[in-house]
Formats: C-alpha cells, structure tokens, sequence
C-alpha cells in the first residue's frame, strides 16, 4: 500500500513507464498472440498499482496518519 505522497508520485512514474512499453510493444508486435503474451504482466501491475493509488486517495491524510504499518 501506499504509504506517502512519495511512494505515490513514484508509483505514478512506474505507471507512466509501463504504458509507454505497453504502446512501445503495440507498435513493433506484428502478432496479436505474442502482443497480448508479451503485454499482461505489464497490464496486471497496471491495475494492481491503479488499485493502490485508488486506497490511497480514498483515504484522507488523517486517516493514512492513524492507519497501523503492518
């Protein structure tokens, strides 16, 4: 989970990093197999880190202050 606005800032990096290779591999992967192939773990961290930005923002900073680190 995101814990700050750093982690969250860098957390918006890595999301900017793997849309351009997902664009990147649209674009030079002539076959659709080997496209979704080589694009799923890139699409499966995507969500996984929009779903942590989404808990993030849903708390307010109180809140993220009282939450207990595990």
């Amino acid at each position: 989970m995101i814990k700050n606005d750093q982690e969250y800032q860098v957390t918006l990096e890595r999301i900017s990093y793997f849309q351009r290779q997902v664009e990147r591999l649209r674009q030079v992967e002539k076959n659709p197999t080997n496209y979704r192939l080589s694009v799923s773990g890139y699409l499966a961290e995507l969500d996984r880190m929009y779903l942590e930005i989404r808990e993030y923002l849903w708390l307010h900073p109180v809140e993220l202050a009282a939450k207990p680190v595990a």
